[in-house]
């Protein structure tokens, strides 16, 4: 006979989530991996003394892991199912009947935090790392990859448009403001004078050089930008999140999105030391100084290496590194080479260190001619009437006045990372950077969502960067750091060496991969 199931609930008696949630549950797992109550010194100077209790930030940042493992889009759907799910109200310490923060709640805090909790708690979460003993610290990975905005391309208006009805929205709002702004610009618009050519020139590479990345929060600096060079995120924004720029997809589509910046420890837990998040407009070689060095000293890291693709091959980011005595296993870009091009590149001249001068294929001498500071380069040239004599000037030049190449003030740095293309230590490097950061992103990517930010602006997609690195640790620390911290070299050395297993037995082939009986039968003496 066919029943109805009616729903007849009895209050609950002397039940509680610990006999409800399984021994083996992965947040009972979480919890006694990872020990937040460290976030509640990075924000109390978030709090005041008094007033109503807040919202714990250890639970605060629980929700963010939860948040991340459950692959959840909002704070909103967050909360819907930490109120069902029985493992995760015991992880946030809130029992059956008892109310859960609300969603907007959430929100709030997060604006209330800022950026530098976050980095902050992703920097303690790095140190429980290193105290795991899953940070190597002997080779460090770069790489970047683009991730779409929370925007659409039909947001996008014209920049100074924009800011004009910003401002007049403003002045709308807070008139006396305005007129005491126009008053004080226009007593002042005689005495504005802009900086001579050369002088402008210089204040470029000095602005260039001092610019922080992680404390302007890869915001790009726009007065650094050289004159006459225009982008389209310097002629148009998007209303709905101006920080986002136009990007070209491999489909050819176009996007706005961002830059999300990883360096990645050599060793085997593959941990990220550093995360941040740029426009889309920003190169991937521009942060990486700072990267690098910031990550070197904030963990007191040796590296003996440093692996990038090739975009992260500059002058200026090889010269940095091989200066501070690291070996830039990066990949040059071939622009001196001819590659099949009618005429020779600067790679088949040879230079003379001795005489300072160049050799062409010819055996024609090209001589230092001038420096050129604005491309930190010195320029040698051959003479004319030796190239208008020259049988091959039909392979080397079409101009009149001769064959001239470029030099670098630091071409001995890249004549040194030229030196290592050659040897395994480089091809395992690049080899190993495959493998190394780029699984790291499409993790991201497939399970965690960040191949579109949920969040706008600048700052809070780094925020949302910085927690999906954290968690991304977190894994590794559930995984490796459960094994125990590692050894010291010196205590592996002093051990004897293991005995080998195929000395009397079957000796493994290279084909079949099997097990072949030896050839001789060794029996135990009597």
């Amino acid at each position: 006979m066919m029943s109805t199931k009616k729903r007849n609930f009895s209050p609950l008696k002397d039940l509680s989530l610990e006999e409800l949630v399984p021994e083996d549950n992965f947040y009972r797992r979480l919890e006694r991996t990872v020990d937040l109550s460290f976030v509640r010194e990075l924000v109390r100077d978030r709090y005041a003394s008094g007033g109503r209790p807040s919202v714990d930030p250890v639970v605060f940042f629980k929700l963010q892991l939860v948040l991340f493992f459950e692959d959840l889009r909002s704070e909103r759907q967050l909360m819907e199912v930490a109120a069902d799910r029985l493992s995760i109200r015991w992880y946030l310490g809130y029992d059956l009947t008892e109310p859960l923060p609300d969603h907007s709640s959430l929100t709030c805090i997060r604006q209330r935090y800022g950026l530098e909790v976050f980095r902050r708690f992703f920097e303690e979460i790095v140190q429980l790392c290193i105290e795991a003993g899953l940070v190597w610290g002997k080779e460090l990975y770069f790489d970047a990859t683009k991730v779409e905005a929370n925007a659409s391309l039909d947001s996008m208006g014209s920049r100074a448009l924009m800011e004009h009805g910003l401002k007049e929205h403003l002045a709308g709002i807070f008139p006396e403001e305005a007129r005491n702004v126009q008053a004080g610009s226009e007593s002042e618009i005689a005495v504005v004078v802009g900086p001579a050519g050369s002088e402008r020139e210089a204040l470029e590479q000095t602005n260039a050089s001092r610019h922080r990345w992680i404390e302007e929060a890869g915001r790009q600096q726009r007065e650094a930008i050289r004159w006459g060079y225009t982008r389209m995120a310097d002629l148009r924004v998007s209303a709905t999140d101006p920080d986002a720029s136009p990007m070209q997809r491999k489909k050819g589509s176009s996007r706005l999105g961002y830059l999300t910046h990883y360096v990645v420890d050599g060793g085997k837990a593959r941990i990220i030391l550093d995360a941040l998040v740029t426009p889309a407009e920003v190169t991937e070689n521009q942060p990486m100084l700072e990267l690098l060095f910031r990550s070197r000293f904030r963990w007191r890291l040796r590296p003996r290496s440093v692996t990038g693709d090739a975009a992260y091959g500059t002058v200026e980011n090889v010269a940095a590194v091989e200066k501070s005595g690291i070996r830039a296993y990066v990949v040059l870009p071939k622009h001196d080479e001819r590659r099949g091009g009618p005429l020779f590149g600067k790679n088949e001249f040879v230079y003379d260190a001795e005489k300072n001068l160049y050799v062409c294929p010819q055996g024609e001498t090209l001589r230092r001619q001038g420096l050129d500071y604005k491309e930190r380069s010195i320029r040698y040239a051959a003479r004319p009437s030796a190239c208008n004599a020259c049988p091959l000037k039909t392979r080397c030049t079409k101009s009149k006045k001769g064959r001239w190449i470029r030099r670098s003030f630091e071409e001995e740095y890249l004549e040194r990372v030229r030196g290592y293309q050659d040897t395994e230590p480089y091809r395992k490097a690049l080899r190993k950077r495959q493998v190394w950061v780029e699984p790291l992103f499409g993790e991201a990517k497939d399970w965690h969502g960040a191949r579109r930010f949920r969040l706008r602006r600048l700052e809070k997609v780094n925020v949302e960067s910085l927690l999906i690195a954290a968690g991304q640790n977190v894994k590794r620390l559930l995984t490796y750091g459960q094994r125990g911290p590692r050894r010291p070299a010196q205590v592996i050395a002093l051990r004897e060496p293991a005995p080998n297993p195929y000395e009397f037995c079957g000796v493994r082939t290279h084909r079949n991969r099997r097990f072949r009986r030896p050839a001789r039968v060794f029996q135990q003496a009597d």
